[in-house]
Parts: C-alpha cells; sequence; structure tokens
C-alpha cells in the first residue's frame, strides 16, 4: 500500500491545531512538518510516528509507544502512543512535545 489521498487528509487534519501543517512523501511514507519543521512521519500503513531522541524518546517509551527499527537498526521516530489514536487534543499534546524536544 502507498501513501494516499486520505493519509495526507487524515495527517493534516490531526495536527492542524499545531500551526501550519505540511507534508511531503518520501521514502514511501509521509514526513509531516509544522511551521518548515519536521516533526512526524506516517509509514504506508498507517502509523504515526513522532522524531523523538533523549528525554522525550523515554517519555514517549514510558508511554507504551515503539521505537522505528529498520534492518539497520531503530531510528529518531516512536509511534504515537496508543491512547492519543482516537484523541486529537492528546495526539497534538505529544506533538507539541516533539516540536520543543527538537
Amino acid at each position: 500500500m502507498s501513501i494516499t489521498p486520505s493519509m495526507i487528509t487524515f495527517a493534516e487534519e490531526l495536527f492542524a491545531p499545531l500551526g501550519t501543517i505540511s507534508t511531503r512523501k518520501m521514502m514511501g511514507g509521509l514526513a509531516i512538518y509544522c511551521d518548515g519543521v519536521i516533526f512526524a512521519s506516517l509509514d504506508r500503513d498507517g502509523t504515526v510516528y513522532l522524531k523523538a531522541k533523549g528525554d522525550f524518546a523515554d517519555s514517549l517509551a514510558s508511554a507504551g509507544a515503539a521505537q522505528f527499527q529498520t534492518p539497520r537498526g531503530p531510528m529518531g521516530y516512536w509511534t504515537l502512543p496508543n491512547a492519543a489514536l482516537d484523541d486529537a487534543d492528546l495526539a497534538c499534546d505529544w506533538a507539541k512535545k516533539a516540536l520543543a524536544a527538537l
């Protein structure tokens, strides 16, 4: 499956309260930007990942998020915690923390 227009709309609407949201298809997924800063991605299966390292990555792990894995090893992206998948306000709260940690 590839990134569809409805997936792009989902990402843009989910994070719209943060500021100017833009997206760009790349490497089979979708990069998500707020005011020109990449802070999240969406894979072709619809999984939302937040860019994270250090204390913020630890917070995501404590909330049950999983780190993005590649054949070469883990990358600096973590899934949006499950509780935020059905709660746009909570998703934006996590996204604000991702942006603040960058």
